[in-house]
């Protein structure tokens, strides 16, 4: 008796470990979630209305790619530009759509010679955005977020 006694204090006592819970605030579960999900790949990327039809995920990026790359292309070859020499250079575009669906161009890479040639293409290229049509953003785990793409633009002028 003496021996059933004794186990059953000793687990008794062991056993208070094991029923200890560890709190947890929401700061920390905030902090843990924050760090699972990846920042830099978007849910659903930002779309046009033509783009409805894609189904997937990379459909959907690559018709927003293409077609805002046409617009842009568009709206370029409707301006006129007096050059003297031939020109062919590939303009890196920094676009921002923000959470509410305006596109933004901040920054413009650009060859010193096509600068030389075309000197306000950085200006017509920051007004080319003015004429996009209605953007849907992008979603991040359901919300409306920022989005930034780098978009490559090719000018050829013979």
């Amino acid at each position: 008796m003496k021996y059933a006694c004794f186990t059953i204090l000793f687990l008794l006592f062991t056993s208070c470990d094991y029923l200890n819970v560890k709190k947890t605030s929401s700061e920390d579960i905030l902090k843990e979630e924050l760090q699972s999900f990846n920042w830099n790949e978007l849910d659903v990327y930002p779309t046009f209305s033509k783009c409805d039809s894609a189904v997937t995920k990379l459909e959907k990026k690559q018709c927003f790619e293409n077609e805002l790359t046409a617009q842009l292309t568009h709206y370029l070859s409707h301006q006129h530009f007096v050059v003297g020499q031939n020109i062919s250079d590939t303009l890196e575009l920094t676009v921002v759509i923000s959470d509410k669906g305006k596109a933004t161009i901040t920054n413009v890479k650009v060859k010193e010679e096509t600068l030389k040639a075309l000197p306000n293409i950085k200006e017509v290229i920051l007004r080319s955005t003015d004429s996009l049509p209605s953007i849907f953003p992008g979603l991040k785990r359901g919300q409306q977020v920022t989005s930034q793409f780098k978009l490559p633009v090719v000018i050829a002028v013979n």
